[in-house]
């Protein structure tokens, strides 16, 4: 559904400039924070429909920010979807042990990108 919020956690302005603009074009509107102390307190405040987590930020990393999330009241509801360059074996089961929603790879793949964000967009309304 075009509006709705998403915020973006993530510490490369490469990586958000991307992320941003194919949201965007898809009439979503984008929260950005380059940390995850700071995309804790936006969650809180913003209360978006969807988190897209970088697993490696400075400070906190994104798996300990989505346990945080995840623990919190307020925030708990919302699904995050990790994003990570090193998709490796078990990495899966890292991201879910978290509480991640589900995980996209690194670099973004425009193509398969916009129905992904649908999908968990939609399971998080369900």
């Amino acid at each position: 559904m075009a509006g709705e919020r998403i915020l973006v956690i993530e510490d490369n302005p490469l990586n958000m400039e991307l992320v941003r603009a194919l949201l965007e074009k898809l009439g979503y509107v984008v929260i950005d924070s380059g940390t995850a102390e700071e995309g804790i307190e936006r969650a809180k405040v913003e209360q978006p429909q969807l988190i897209l987590m970088d697993i490696n930020l400075p400070g906190i990393d994104g798996l300990t920010a989505t346990t945080m999330l995840k623990a919190e009241p307020t925030t708990r509801h919302i699904p995050v979807v990790a994003l990570t360059a090193h998709a490796m074996k078990g990495d899966d089961e890292r991201v879910q042990t978290a509480g991640c929603d589900g995980y996209m790879t690194k670099p973004i793949d425009t193509r398969s990108f916009p129905a992904l964000v649908a999908r968990f967009l939609r399971a998080g309304r369900g």
